[in-house]
């Protein structure tokens, strides 16, 4: 039975504890804006693992993280493998006094390359226990590059002291090339022409016969001390490493926390797939369920043909109190949700939230979502989003009231300031606080350009108010100011916001689009193939890639769009006159996608001039 849309505007909403106290707004004489919660943050802890001594002894036999096994010949899937809280810190300290016996220091980080995994999760906890830095480096550095270089430029950068890989038989290829003689520690298949590689179960067995040195070096962790340095990409150039130190983390973990009250003394519970290498897996969905006590199920599927067959299945078992996902996550999430009531009764039972971030979330998906869960429970779940990036810890800004829209960002997270600055006709945020990063690691010349004169960290991003009255109404993403251009008309195209209305518009026809028309008289578009969503269009079963794309009845559905869409334009800087399919899949190695799965304009426009010629040339 569908849910109409009168009845979706007056259902209720499941209820959950949130804050969003009001902002104070300043309009300063240079015409910039000064925008900042008028919440206090709460006392909190500065060391990053205070929460693991506290939840171990306070909950010891709460489950803290849980991964399934291999599963038995003739099963599809294994049982879950469980850690408790006093489990993880028996392991924690074991694995953190071996490491100080290693060549790991503060300028010796532990380099992760490997997926999320409990043996990672313990590795990571062992060394931010004992002051040590932590490094997860995307596993698409090692397994999907042919030449290593964004890996090799890593490794060079940080100069590691230990180098784990879960699986040494997958990993052999990169670490063969630039482990050297680096120690290198595999939980399987220890490649055997490598000369110094241990066995993460002959850790487990490391003869201790007192925490001392371990308890020593946790108190020595200052404010500062580093604890992590993750690798994020650019438009342009190799990633940079940014620095999260123990006060950035833990005083977002409480800018969060103080957001979202419901996830405080185990409230939290994640099914969650997202890289740890990435901070919106790591920091914010692995540290959240750490400092609150919370539960972590890692989810081995994700949002692939291949991968959410299996997300489906855990999450028939499992009963998130949270859910977090990339948009097109949740969109392929929608036609199993919409065909299996049981997968929509244990999904909706238990939740209270749904988060979604890494990009826009298509206002008919939020709908779909919201419909699906008054249909299952007769009540809608909150939807939230926010804004942040690698430098912030990640959060900046919630969106945490019921009654939302997609893409509402919200306002600023408690003792953080946000600065907007007038650039081209929009505003350009930068942030400060105590959860923006000191640098980069080992590059001075970009720690330098990163912040202002009054010590923002400037973002590149633009956002507009919502309602320019009333600042507490919230902000919207407005696009990335480098990304923008002029038309031959000097007209300005927002591609950000352009990129979002074609996706929104498409329904699920496509997942992201390159826009196109620098200097030129009109705006075109090479936009990228929801797979599944095209073939079950063209009914015509698993074709190659190429053929979908010059399919008639994906070509008419373009066709049908741009119609559409020309119908509502408003001027040339909101019309694409063109579109064309991307008859390729986007390579990491020539730096098209990034390591999050986000496109690289500049990259693609750069790697394929033919398809710009073709949009354009003929006029």
């Amino acid at each position: 039975m569908k849910t109409a849309i009168s009845d979706l505007k007056h259902a209720p909403y499941r209820p959950v504890a949130t804050s969003v106290p009001p902002v104070q707004y300043t309009q300063r004489p240079d015409g910039s804006i000064l925008l900042r919660s008028t919440e206090p943050l709460a006392p909190h802890p500065l060391r990053m693992t205070e929460r693991l001594l506290h939840w171990a002894a306070l909950a010891p036999d709460r489950v803290f993280i849980a991964q399934r096994e291999a599963p038995a010949t003739g099963s599809s899937l294994g049982p879950w493998r469980q850690l408790t809280y006093a489990q993880t810190l028996a392991q924690v300290l074991r694995i953190a006094h071996w490491l100080l016996a290693t060549e790991v220091s503060p300028e010796r980080p532990v380099a992760i390359l490997s997926e999320n995994s409990i043996e990672h999760g313990l590795l990571c906890l062992a060394a931010l226990h004992v002051g040590l830095p932590v490094s997860v480096i995307a596993p698409a550095y090692a397994l999907r590059s042919t030449d290593f270089e964004k890996l090799r430029h890593a490794l060079t950068l940080l100069t590691p002291g230990l180098i784990f890989a879960a699986d040494g038989a997958a990993y052999a290829p990169a670490l063969r090339a630039l482990a050297g003689d680096t120690a290198v520690l595999v939980v399987n298949n220890p490649p055997a022409e490598l000369p110094n590689v241990t066995l993460f179960a002959d850790v487990l067995q490391w003869p201790v016969e007192n925490f001392e040195k371990v308890e020593a070096a946790f108190e020595r962790i200052q404010p500062e001390t580093v604890a992590k340095i993750l690798f994020t990409s650019g438009s342009t150039g190799l990633p940079k490493g940014v620095i999260n130190t123990h006060e950035n983390v833990c005083t977002n973990w409480q800018q969060i926390t103080q957001t979202f009250p419901f996830m405080e003394n185990g409230g939290l519970v994640l099914v969650d797939w997202l890289p740890w290498n990435h901070t919106f897996g790591g920091n914010h969905n692995f540290g959240l369920a750490l400092y609150n006590g919370g539960t972590l199920y890692l989810d081995a599927g994700n949002p692939t043909p291949a991968g959410i067959a299996t997300t489906v299945a855990n999450l028939r078992e499992c009963r998130p109190t949270m859910y977090c996902n990339v948009p097109k996550g949740f969109a392929d999430l929608l036609p199993y949700l919409r065909a299996d009531a049981a997968l929509r009764e244990n999904f909706f039972s238990e939740l209270k939230l749904l988060f979604y971030a890494g990009a826009g979330l298509p206002q008919h998906v939020w709908d779909a979502l919201e419909a699906l869960a008054v249909e299952t429970i007769g009540e809608k779940i909150v939807i939230s989003t926010g804004l942040g990036c690698t430098e912030s810890s990640p959060s900046a800004l919630f969106s945490a009231k019921a009654g939302g829209f997609a893409g509402l960002l919200g306002v600023p997270v408690p003792a953080f300031e946000l600065k907007l600055i007038p650039s081209g006709g929009k505003l350009e945020v930068r942030y400060r606080g105590r959860n923006v990063m000191p640098g980069y690691w080992r590059n001075p010349s970009a720690t330098a350009t990163a912040f202002d004169e009054e010590g923002f960290y400037c973002t590149g991003d633009a956002l507009r108010f919502v309602d320019p009255a009333d600042p507490n109404a919230g902000l919207v993403f407005d696009g990335r100011i480098a990304e923008d251009f002029k038309l031959n008309t000097g007209t300005w195209v927002s591609v950000g916001t352009l990129r979002a209305k074609l996706v929104e518009a498409g329904r699920g026809l496509i997942t992201d689009a390159v826009i196109t028309g620098h200097d030129q008289g009109y705006i075109g578009a090479i936009v990228f193939a929801d797979v599944p969503h095209c073939q079950r269009l063209c009914a015509a079963g698993a074709l190659p890639h190429a053929e979908l794309v010059r399919h008639p009845a994906l070509l008419a559905a373009l066709d049908e769009l741009l119609a559409r869409l020309a119908h509502t334009d408003t001027g040339s800087a909101s019309c694409v006159r063109k579109a064309v399919f991307a008859d390729f899949v986007p390579q990491l190695d020539r730096g098209e996608i990034t390591d999050k799965g986000s496109l690289n304009q500049r990259a693609i426009l750069a790697n394929y001039p033919e398809l710009v010629r073709r949009l354009h040339d003929a006029g």
